[in-house]
């Protein structure tokens, strides 16, 4: 049956990792997208040891749309969403997390975003759902935005609750960094991705039309560790753009303006700091075991 399905034109990926309940609210709310050209829900299960598989396979049997659920067993965000990628069929890729809930016409306004052939990469507003939880890991901003091509992407300027990608542009930077995202040694898988789509000569948008309500639990208790975490990846996605590319003066003047003209909140600057140095000295180790490997090979 599945090679008389219509090939989707994009495909909707959630990623998720032992968080059932979240997950079932999730797709209740993906029940209710309208979207007219044919589209696919890529469900990557990151290991999951509760009752995720059942969620998915009693939500496929009466979906609507075709429903993919693949599993990636190794850990980290960045993993689990380069595992989407490969499994979804759609020329679009659009990711939310397994706590969100889209707007119904969600990935019909990503498709009208993605009808300006030069951006390669969206990121929509991130509202909060339950008033109760702590305002963090949102975006409300009403004004479009636009990420110039070869620009420094600001931080939380793209987040994976609502984002998505040409797939050539995924293509083109090698996908998603298993190195960063939850789960592994850095968060901010999508901001570096965004920032490698950008350093490859891709523009991107702010479209605050594409709407995803963010329904995280979290409380002001929990927002000290969660900034502080946040800056852990941004200082790690900065330091790698810094290590590779040759604008590294510019990045320094952008850091720079944008400590100046934001008030960090508490965390996230030692976080930053502390990122940077982890990725210099993965890199830096990495790089000296590859010489040392060299040098033996040559001595033989």
């Amino acid at each position: 049956m599945e090679a008389l399905e219509e090939r989707p034109v994009i495909s909707l990926i959630i990623c998720t990792r032992n968080r059932c309940r979240q997950l079932a609210r999730c797709l209740r709310a993906i029940l209710r997208i309208v979207c007219e050209p044919p589209w696919e829900l890529i469900i990557t299960n990151n290991g999951s040891d509760d009752q995720t598989a059942i969620v998915v396979g009693e939500f496929a049997k009466t979906a609507p749309f075709p429903v993919r659920h693949v599993v990636e067993p190794k850990p980290g965000l960045g993993n689990a969403r380069n595992t989407g990628m490969a499994a979804a069929r759609g020329q679009i890729l659009a990711f939310t997390d397994d706590d969100c809930y889209p707007d119904p016409d969600f990935l019909t306004r990503v498709l009208s975003a993605f009808r300006d052939p030069s951006a390669g990469y969206i990121t929509g507003r991130i509202l909060l759902h339950d008033p109760n939880d702590f305002p963090i890991a949102i975006n409300e901003s009403a004004e479009p935005l636009t990420f110039p091509a070869r620009s420094i992407v600001n931080p939380g300027g793209v987040q994976g609750a609502n984002m998505a990608f040409r797939r050539a542009v995924l293509d083109e930077i090698g996908g998603f960094d298993p190195l960063f995202g939850a789960g592994s040694l850095f968060p901010a898988e999508d901001l570096d991705a965004a920032c490698r789509a950008s350093a490859a000569g891709w523009k991107g948008q702010y479209r605050p039309e594409i709407v995803v309500r963010h329904h995280h639990g979290r409380t002001e208790s929990d927002a000290a560790h969660m900034w502080r975490s946040y800056g852990v990846g941004t200082g790690a996605c900065y330091m790698k753009l810094f290590l590779r590319g040759p604008r590294r003066v510019r990045l320094v003047r952008f850091l720079w303006y944008v400590h100046r003209r934001d008030k960090c909140p508490s965390g996230f600057i030692p976080g930053e700091a502390v990122g940077a140095a982890k990725y210099a000295y993965l890199r830096t180790t990495q790089a000296f075991g590859r010489s040392i490997d060299r040098g033996r090979i040559r001595s033989r």
